[in-house]
């Protein structure tokens, strides 16, 4: 649930960023990474271990990159160089860098 509120914060960040209509277009631009997120999600099993950085924090954060952006260009969304970078970095940092601080939290707690 969390990868999903943070893909869907992307979104609408980006949106914002760039002076769009945040709320009105988020569907049209949140779906293709939505997509990809949940086909990364079935691709390793992730309710399996969630917060696992390898596969699932990757292969999440991949399927999520790679479908999303392949999914834009199919629908005529349209990708940039710039943007497929900048959605990397944040994607990875989103959806990686949650489940790393979660599992730093837990072994802080551990000790």
């Amino acid at each position: 649930m969390l990868d999903v509120v943070l893909v869907l914060a992307f979104v609408l960040i980006g949106r914002g960023s760039h002076g769009e209509n945040v709320i009105g277009g988020a569907l049209t631009t949140f779906w293709p990474f939505a997509v990809g997120l949940v086909i990364g999600w079935v691709a390793c099993l992730a309710w399996r271990r969630p917060m696992a950085l390898w596969p699932t924090g990757v292969v999440v954060w991949a399927a999520t990159l790679v479908l999303g952006m392949a999914l834009r260009v199919v629908s005529g969304q349209g990708i940039a160089a710039p943007f497929v970078v900048v959605a990397a970095v944040v994607l990875a940092v989103f959806l990686i860098g949650w489940r790393a601080i979660a599992l730093a939290v837990r072994a802080l707690r551990r000790h």
